[in-house]
């Protein structure tokens, strides 16, 4: 990733998260709510090879750290959104042919968001931090996978078409 994509990158980071701040979390959707900066987030962190994939993460998890609502320790989205940029990217060639089309991709990407968020919660019980009742945690995560699913085909497209004209000459050989 280049230095210019990287900064292009972590600028749209920064305004989706004021979006996700300021709009859609005001949005109240049946089960719990609907992260579009973390379902964004891995669809770009899908589509990067392995050392865009850990910085995208790493700058990603430093933004969502940011949120206001958040009473977690400063970083622990990091550490969580870069090793998950790291699995993704290491295992690429599995799951490959099941991200081709829309459905599958968004069904992976509601997979990983899912994963983020459990991954979220278990170093919060590791920290000391109380995330609450159980069953209420796992409805949030279960929701947040399904409107992931849901709204994924209507950013998709963009996004591809966005991470394409981003690329230099040399990227896309």
């Amino acid at each position: 990733m280049n230095p210019l994509r990287l900064a292009v990158n972590t600028l749209f980071l920064f305004g989706l998260f004021i979006v996700q701040e300021s709009v859609v979390s005001r949005i109240r959707l049946p089960l719990a709510g609907f992260s579009l900066y973390l379902a964004v987030l891995l669809a770009m962190i899908s589509l990067e090879e392995r050392t865009g994939a850990v910085v995208l993460g790493f700058i990603g998890g430093l933004v969502l750290d940011l949120s206001p609502t958040s009473n977690a320790p400063f970083g622990q989205w990091a550490l969580i959104l870069t090793v998950v940029g790291y699995l993704i990217s290491a295992n690429r060639d599995s799951v490959a042919e099941f991200i081709e089309g829309h459905i599958g991709f968004g069904i992976f990407i509601g997979i990983a968001a899912s994963g983020a968020l459990a991954a979220y919660l278990l170093f919060g019980t590791l920290l000391g931090e109380s995330n609450g009742n159980f069953w209420r945690a796992c409805i949030i995560i279960f929701g947040n996978f399904l409107y992931t699913v849901i709204f994924s085909p209507f950013f998709i497209p963009p996004l591809n078409w966005l991470r394409d004209q981003m690329l230099t000459s040399r990227e896309r050989a």
